[in-house]
């Protein structure tokens, strides 16, 4: 079942006998535990009603065991276990599974890992309850994730501020969110967020990130890429270079697609690119600068500058130098 459908429903006022919370990413499995833990029952009923246990230090027959009582003055039990993870013995939920209390609602977020789809257990929680696999999203997938989350919130945002959130603040959805409850406390509901909020209250800077830098390379722009370069040497832990290389190398070889893209409307690359259409003609931009032989050489350079970034074949080179080589070399070679 997918995030979205269990959420509705539990808004909707449905819970079900057991939640089976897994997978990478950890945003989904907490929002749904948190729902539950505080809107599945009154606040005045938790304390007889509601049990909250960790994975570290219980066991499973203590699970069922406390799945098994009666709701005192309310109408469910809610049991909720924490790093499910570090569960043993977790099969024998199985029999618990196959014929639980329909009184209890019963949680188990069991992050970072994913159950044995062979197994009895497996089966019997796809197909009688909900279990969910929480998949860490697609760098391509962030922008359209912060644009719907702002939405859900009552905010419009520019493409160039919703761009700069995701390249910024990378694919960790928790860290994300943080930054745009920072933007929910300053913005007034309803204003569009810019660039400008962006920076002001999550301190990335407008003019010198990795998107004006691609702009930069984009348009052949050495003396602005030179500058961006020298603001990420003065800051470089807000800009490593691993992440400026993984956001150039899907620049570019999103300019190789285009190269050889058969629909060259502006619909059908931002389909074939999977990017807001708003950026196409950028993209449009770079590619007229960057012939197929030229971007098979920048690719190359770009696993290069990773490589030695990593210390293969680098004794010394800082990563400030490093930039400084590959932007050269991707403009002048």
């Amino acid at each position: 079942m997918k995030y979205q459908d269990i959420l509705r429903e539990l808004k909707a006022g449905t819970y079900r006998p057991i939640y089976f919370l897994m997978g990478e990413e950890a945003y989904f499995i907490d929002e749904i535990v948190r729902f539950i833990e505080k809107r599945a029952l009154p606040e005045d009923q938790q304390s007889f009603n509601q049990t909250i246990l960790y994975g570290r230090d219980t066991d499973i027959q203590t699970v069922i065991g406390e799945a098994k009582r009666y709701p005192m003055m309310a109408d469910r039990v809610v049991v909720i276990v924490k790093e499910a993870q570090h569960l043993r013995k977790l099969e024998e939920l199985e029999s618990y599974a196959a014929n639980p209390q329909p009184s209890t609602v019963l949680v188990l977020a069991h992050k970072y890992k994913s159950l044995d789809k062979r197994k009895k257990l497996y089966k019997t929680l796809s197909n009688a309850h909900v279990l969910m696999e929480s998949k860490k999203l697609y760098d391509n997938q962030i922008p359209d994730w912060i644009a719907r989350n702002l939405a859900e919130r009552g905010y419009n945002a520019t493409p160039k501020a919703i761009h700069l959130l995701g390249e910024s603040l990378g694919n960790d959805l928790g860290r994300i969110d943080n930054e745009l409850h920072k933007l929910e406390l300053v913005v007034p509901k309803g204003q569009t967020i810019d660039d400008e909020a962006v920076e002001q209250n999550i301190g990335i800077s407008k003019d010198y990130n990795n998107f004006e830098l691609i702009n930069a390379l984009g348009s052949r722009d050495f003396g602005r890429a030179m500058q961006i370069q020298r603001y990420f040497a003065a800051n470089p832990k807000d800009n490593p270079l691993v992440v400026t290389v993984s956001l150039l190398f899907g620049y570019f070889s999103k300019l190789m697609l285009i190269h050889q893209a058969k629909d060259k409307s502006p619909s059908g690359l931002a389909s074939l690119l999977k990017v807001n259409p708003y950026f196409v003609k950028d993209y449009q931009k770079g590619a007229t600068q960057y012939d197929l032989k030229k971007l098979a050489r920048i690719i190359s350079y770009l696993r290069e500058c990773d490589m030695r970034s990593k210390g293969v074949g680098n004794v010394s080179t800082s990563d400030s130098d490093l930039l400084k080589e590959l932007i050269f070399k991707i403009i002048y070679t």
